[in-house]
């Protein structure tokens, strides 16, 4: 499934590039395709818009996929999202992957003044609502694929059943395998993993911690890591515990095992994130090469 995007095993996921000018987006893109990576995942908040982000990224880039890792629903009426998708795989050739999530109610009441609905709900309504939405402008050569940012098991069913699979973020080699079983062996997998390239544990996991404050705090993510097996007094703190779990840390070597590890309980691909501080603006370039090494990013 991984030819669904032609990005191989091993992508990159930044959320730092609203700190940056386009001209850094460009070169960083740019410096990714260079060391081999297939993909480039970007999130969407209250910074850029993902689809004029992704538009950016691969403009400069003539092999690399961009991803958006998720593009909030809310931002865009379903007829937009059509016509913003197909016009980035049908200009890149392919190298566009559509995700999309639902995001989380501080964030949609808040910064953008809307009213957040049953999850499940709502995105089963905007996506019925994609799949009628006309779009007379050139297609791309093979269809745009679409993947959903499902945490929890009925969003994992709805990303087999609606669209082309699942990204899920902050999650477990574990989480990984479920959402295997419940997938089925057709749909694109592609988790997102933390990682934090220092082999002095206290400082990465007082990093990873720090970061972590603030996921902790969307009830989407605090209702999955209880799902996950970990308790309530893991998710004050957070416990050392649900550090681990969640944030690969040490050497090069102990973050990409981690990283294998997703490959190994069923994903198609993983996307990397580079923790190299806790607002997650630091272009992490050194780790990026390093694990591109370590990885081989060839095979």
């Amino acid at each position: 499934m991984t030819a669904l995007i032609g990005a191989g095993k091993w992508g990159v996921w930044f959320g730092g590039f609203d700190a940056h000018p386009a001209t850094t987006l460009r070169s960083t893109a740019q410096e990714l395709e260079r060391a081999g990576w297939g993909c480039l995942w970007i999130p969407e908040s209250s910074g850029r818009d993902a689809m004029v982000t992704a538009a950016i990224l691969l403009e400069a880039t003539s092999q690399l996929t961009v991803a958006t890792g998720i593009a909030q629903i809310q931002a865009r009426h379903p007829l937009t999202t059509v016509a913003a998708q197909q016009t980035l795989a049908e200009a890149s050739g392919g190298r566009f992957l559509l995700g999309l999530g639902v995001s989380h109610a501080p964030l949609v009441t808040g910064a953008r003044s809307l009213p957040y609905d049953k999850p499940l709900a709502t995105m089963t309504a905007y996506l019925e609502a994609m799949e009628q939405a006309p779009y007379r402008g050139p297609r791309p050569a093979a269809p745009s694929p679409l993947v959903l940012a499902a945490l929890g098991p009925r969003m994992v069913e709805l990303a087999a059943s609606h669209a082309d699979g699942a990204h899920p973020y902050l999650v477990t080699p574990d989480h990984t395998a479920s959402a295997r079983e419940m997938l089925g062996p057709g749909p694109l997998l592609a988790p997102e993993q933390t990682v934090v390239i220092d082999g002095d544990a206290r400082h990465a996991r007082d990093l990873a911690r720090r970061w972590l404050s603030t996921y902790l705090g969307l009830p989407n993510y605090a209702r999955n890591i209880v799902r996950m097996g970990f308790g309530e007094s893991d998710l004050s703190g957070p416990s050392d515990r649900l550090v681990d779990a969640l944030v690969a840390h040490g050497d090069v070597e102990t973050v990409a095992a981690r990283c294998r590890a997703h490959l190994e309980a069923g994903a198609d691909h993983v996307a990397i994130q580079v923790l190299a501080d806790a607002d997650r603006t630091t272009i992490p370039a050194e780790a990026w090469s390093a694990l591109a090494t370590t990885l081989d990013l060839d095979t």
